[in-house]
């Protein structure tokens, strides 16, 4: 709505402000027009806007450059230039800056980039700008909250916008000083030097909460409350006060009416520079520490390590950071932290630096709740409290960092064709769309399917989709076959429903655990939120680092010590198993989710109780509770609790050499063709071990808490059983087989519950279990849970080259976990199975056709303006530039001393000779005429010769003039020397 000359005239913070202010009015579902159509309408006379600016806008720099024409014309005269030249200089420089208009007032103001907002979308309420320095968004969305809960207004735009981000402000922060010299912002970091600055802004749509629900708005977080505070008299005006921040910490508590207690997440101020972030971590625990002197409970960190100072927009840049944790259910991670500030190493004070990104598992005795601060120079202090929405449904935030592309074509080379004509010189976005259009397309019952998993800036397209044709045309004897770097292919009738073409699922036990696993997917899917949250409460325990979620996602630690000491903790057989059974119930659910679905299922020792919930013989509530107990039996006993070693050999080796050593010890697993695991005495598994290193067999001692699957377990089963049941026990969706038996469980109840509590004290019989699944009809192996370990032993039972195995975790944890995700999906596709591509990365195309709608609705004028951070203007006609005045070269005595400043005129270097054509073609000249001129340039050349002489004479005066210098410096030196004044 504005004329094309008047954009340069305006600063880019208001124009791009209008930009932010639209999007944030479409994502909460409002009408940007009252004739757009592209939202609901609202009470536009009842809606403020109230934005975060620091001073006036980056424009007033340009403009106020222009006013020194006066001081450089007088510094040009000063410096000898004649005054034509002089004034050529000075409309060139003009030319840099954007010239004073009409609008160059309204444009540079800060107001007017909140005026614009109101004006743009007809907004009838208060209208303004707030300052606090770096604290002016945090600011300006206190007062429009304060706007709301006075009842002045119904609906209010406010956050923060920033674009000055040229020289001045670099100079500006030079000084103070507090930029980082190595150019890197690391909050609450040892290492921390000092801030970058970054720019941007941001903007939130506020209500009253029970003025949104009645209106069935999207809900993305609770204000609670927002504290404030002045420093009051300190050493600096731009020195933090840990005393100020503490009183508007304080202030907020009691105006959320919450304990900091119940803060699990603070998006700090943090700068990172040294002074600042040790003045907030002192205010910060001042506060916390008073109600709880103990535990270590609050994450911490800052987004201005990953975007830097966004000065007047850093407040609702943390905000939106803040919000998006509490909406997604993710304690997001601060970047840059190799080490934290001694008063914030784990454990010494409530606040832990959050370096990694982890799922958010709620404490049932509060909601999710978040701070954040926002501090400005001056003392400008501010706190606020967020709380997440009540029936807050977590949303999988689709990122577009992994993408299926699958094809289907009824020949083989229609399928390289279409692989040949995918354009790999296309922007990210593009691939994303193509990705999703062919998910949607796929078709399972063509001949021929192929999938490529692709990682944003990893993946080398072209090579794989090279190496795709290629294997394409080099396999025409396989029906099935997959790369590790993200290629699948299948032709056939895969999809039959033979009972020869069966989907298996297996599920691990102890052993694969490790710290974070499956935490990608963890912190994407809401399904392990639910999970973990109902694991927590079966466990009992609210206190933080005590939960069963704090062993499999703890506390970022700084050391390897510390970190082998939450493996161990993880390896504690009271935490491993409920933790893999969560972990893998969590990916199954998440499989679920896209559709897929198993005939036959089994699981490894624990992981049989996986197994029975997966097929619905009871439910999750169950599987939490005999997973605790399970552990906790298994974990108990005194004396010797036995030891278990892994033997690389055949049963039959192994049989016979624990008959010839006379070793008092059974086999507790057969788990492949060449690897027994035998329960024993701790001393008969050393001695087992050491006579195996004697015969060269190898063998490895288990880090294990006892002998399982022998004997010394056998106080476990009786409990265990009188646990069952209690249990409610239901008719199983698919065949479970048994480890003792290696066959189907029974559908009689307590044959049920005496098999599974006898399976403690009993053998696993897994080579057995797996030529079994395969007699049944099973095909396909999906093993679901941490680690592909089960899949490693069942490519070592069966011929491969038969059966397709596939993990849920196949890199355990060293690949992003989307990327191995989407692998597991993309091959059971190409197999026929029912799995539904169009989930993944879903509603992305909707979004995007709905983006160009909201642009399609605008009609795109004739002219179209880029904008950017930087301020617009106008493409000028560039001056020529002027000819260049050749200087002579100076004839000088050597050895003669030159004086300085002294004054050279420049010879001519070129003549002009009469007889040179001078006429123009076609162009009539009288004879008189052109005999005048010619006259006219032999008197010129006289005169050019008559200069060219004086010159010369010239340069003789001043090679004399030197010599005169010279000799009186001579001689004066002389009289110095002999003592004459």
């Amino acid at each position: 709505g504005m004329s094309p000359k008047n954009i340069e005239a305006t600063d880019t913070t208001q124009l791009l402000g209008m930009m932010v202010a639209r999007q944030a009015l479409l994502d909460a579902g409002y009408s940007t027009g009252k004739d757009a159509g592209d939202g609901k309408e609202f009470d536009r006379d009842r809606t403020s806007v109230i934005m975060g600016v620091t001073g006036t806008l980056e424009l007033v720099i340009p403009l106020g450059a222009r006013l020194g024409h006066p001081i450089w014309r007088e510094a040009l005269a000063d410096a000898g230039v004649d005054p034509e030249t002089a004034e050529d200089v000075v409309q060139r420089i003009s030319d840099s800056y954007v010239p004073w208009q009409e609008n160059s007032f309204p444009g540079l103001l800060g107001n007017v980039a909140a005026g614009r907002i109101a004006n743009r979308f007809d907004l009838g309420g208060t209208n303004c700008v707030v300052d606090a320095a770096c604290a002016s968004s945090l600011s300006a969305i206190h007062m429009a909250s304060l706007e709301l809960q006075s009842g002045r207004s119904d609906m209010a735009i406010a956050g923060g916008l920033d674009t000055f981000n040229d020289i001045f402000m670099y100079m500006c922060f030079s000084k103070t000083p507090a930029l980082s010299p190595t150019g890197n912002s690391r909050p609450f970091a040892a290492g921390g030097d000092g801030t970058i600055i970054g720019e941007g802004m941001g903007v939130v749509i506020l209500k009253r909460l029970e003025d949104a629900k009645q209106d069935g708005d999207k809900i993305y977080a609770v204000i609670k409350g927002i504290g404030t505070s002045s420093d009051g008299r300190g050493n600096a005006i731009y020195a933090p006060s840990a005393a100020g921040q503490t009183k508007a910490l304080e202030d907020a508590y009691t105006q959320a009416d919450v304990t900091p207690d119940t803060i699990e997440l603070i998006e700090a101020h943090g700068t990172g520079t040294s002074v600042g972030d040790a003045v907030e971590a002192e205010a910060l625990e001042n506060v916390y520490r008073k109600v709880n002197a103990e535990d270590t409970w609050c994450a911490l960190g800052s987004v201005k390590s990953m975007i830097g100072h966004t000065k007047s927009a850093a407040g609702v840049a943390g905000m939106i950071k803040a919000i998006s944790a509490l909406k997604h259910k993710v304690l997001p991670p601060t970047i840059k932290v190799d080490q934290p500030l001694e008063p914030l190493q784990p454990g010494k004070a409530p606040m832990y630096v959050n370096t990694i990104k982890r799922p958010w598992v709620a404490n049932e005795s509060h909601p999710r709740r978040a701070a954040l601060s926002a501090f400005g120079f001056g003392g400008s202090n501010f706190h606020c409290v967020l709380e997440e929405a009540e029936d807050n449904d977590a949303e999988i935030d689709w990122d577009g960092h992994v993408l299926i592309i699958a094809l289907s074509a009824d020949t083989k080379d229609e399928l390289s064709k279409q692989l040949t004509n995918i354009d790999t010189s296309k922007a990210w976005s593009e691939h994303r769309a193509f990705a999703a259009e062919s998910c949607a397309e796929f078709d399972a019952k063509k001949m021929h399917r192929l999938t490529l998993v692709i990682e944003k800036d990893k993946t080398d397209l072209p090579t794989l989709i090279h190496n795709a044709v290629k294997m394409l045309s080099e396999n025409d004897d396989k029906d099935f076959w997959q790369l590790p770097i993200g290629i699948s292919y299948a032709t056939g009738d895969h999809n039959s429903k033979s009972n020869m073409n069966k989907t298996g699922l297996l599920f691990p036990g102890q052993g694969t655990q490790y710290v974070g696993m499956l935490r990608d997917l963890a912190c994407q899917f809401p399904q392990f939120n639910t999970i973990l949250s109902a694991a927590n409460t079966a466990k009992g325990e609210t206190r933080h680092g005590a939960r069963l979620s704090d062993s499999i996602y703890p506390v970022p630690v700084f050391s390897d010590e510390a970190r082998l000491a939450q493996e161990d903790a993880l390896r504690d057989t009271r935490n491993a198993q409920p933790a893999i059974g969560v972990v893998s119930l969590s990916g199954l659910r998440t499989l679920e989710s896209f559709g897929f679905k198993a005939d036959v299922t089994a699981g490894h020792s624990y992981g049989e109780l996986v197994a029975l919930c997966a097929a619905g013989v009871f439910d999750e509530k169950a599987l939490h509770q005999l997973s605790l107990l399970r552990g906790e039996l298994m974990a108990e006993g005194e004396g010797d609790r036995g030891s278990m070693l892994a033997i690389s050999a055949e049963l039959d080796v192994v049989e016979k050499f624990i008959k010839d050593e006379k070793l008092d010890l059974v086999i507790a697993n057969h788990n492949a063709p060449k690897q027994i695991v035998l329960s024993g005495a701790t001393e008969q598994i050393e001695k087992a071990a050491a006579l195996c290193k004697k015969q060269k067999l190898h063998a490895t001692q288990l880090p294990v808490s006892a002998a399982f699957h022998s004997e010394f377990v056998a106080a476990a089963e009786k409990p265990f059983a009188e646990a069952l049941a209690t249990i409610k026990l239901n008719q199983g969706t698919m065949t479970v087989l048994a480890n003792t038996t290696a066959d189907e469980y029974p559908d009689n109840e307590d044959e049920i519950r005496q098999l599974l509590a006898g399976q403690l004290v009993n053998p696993v019989r897994f080579v057995e279990q797996i030529e079994k699944m395969a007699a049944l009809g099973v095909r396909t192996f999906v093993e679901v849970g941490p680690g592909n370990r089960l899949s490693s032993l069942v490519k070592s039972i069966l011929d491969k080259n038969d059966f397709q195995i596939l993990s849920l975790d196949t890199s355990s944890g060293k690949r992003h976990g989307q990327y191995d995700l989407a692998n597991l999906l993309a091959n059971l596709a190409v197999l026929g199975k029912e799995i539904d591509l169009k989930k993944w990365d879903e509603n992305y195309l909707d979004s995007a056709d709905e983006a160009s709608s909201n642009n399609a609705g605008d009609k795109k004028p004739a002219m179209t303006i880029s904008l950017s951070g930087a301020n617009y203007m106008m493409p000028r006609e560039k001056r020529p530039a002027r000819p260049q005045q050749a200087k002579p070269t100076l004839q000088s005595v050597a050895e003669t001393p030159v004086l300085a400043n002294t004054p050279v005129v420049n010879a001519p270097t070129q003549q002009v000779t009469p007889d040179q054509n001078i006429t123009p073609q076609n162009i009539p000249v009288s004879q008189d005429a052109l005999r005048a001129t010619q006259e006219s340039i032999i008197a010129l050349q006289k005169m050019q010769e008559q200069t060219a002489k004086l010159h010369q004479q010239y340069l003789l005066g001043q090679e004399t003039a030197q010599q005169t210098i010279a000799q009186l410096l001579q001689q004066q030196q002389a009289l110095s020397g002999s003592g004459t004044t």
